[in-house]
């Protein structure tokens, strides 16, 4: 869908080692088998977006969408947040998920 962020393209080049043995974990937790693709997708996306991380959120939506998953399971996503993070954290995070989204 698009390229990794710079910074991230950076870190593989100089720490490769660091690098697999993180994709190694990843792939460790989502290859345990008790929740399908979408969930682990929305869950992943719900987590970002309650960290407050930016750049997570953008790339758990690319992700959401490659896994087939509607813009509006993604907003909803999102807004099941709101009485937990409160209505500026959500408004933020609406944002950068627009920020994907908007791209179409």
């Amino acid at each position: 869908m698009s390229d990794l962020p710079k910074r991230f393209s950076r870190f593989i080049e100089e720490y490769p080692d660091v690098a697999e043995a993180y994709k190694q974990l990843g792939n460790a937790v989502h290859g345990l088998g008790h929740l399908d693709d979408k969930s682990r997708a929305l869950i992943k996306l719900a987590i970002s977006a309650g960290a407050g991380m930016e750049g997570a959120v953008h790339s758990h939506t690319r992700k959401a969408i490659e896994a087939g998953i509607s813009k509006d399971e993604i907003r909803q996503t999102v807004l099941l947040a709101l009485p937990t993070i409160g209505l500026p954290s959500t408004m933020a995070v609406m944002s950068w998920v627009d920020d994907i989204l908007d791209m179409d």
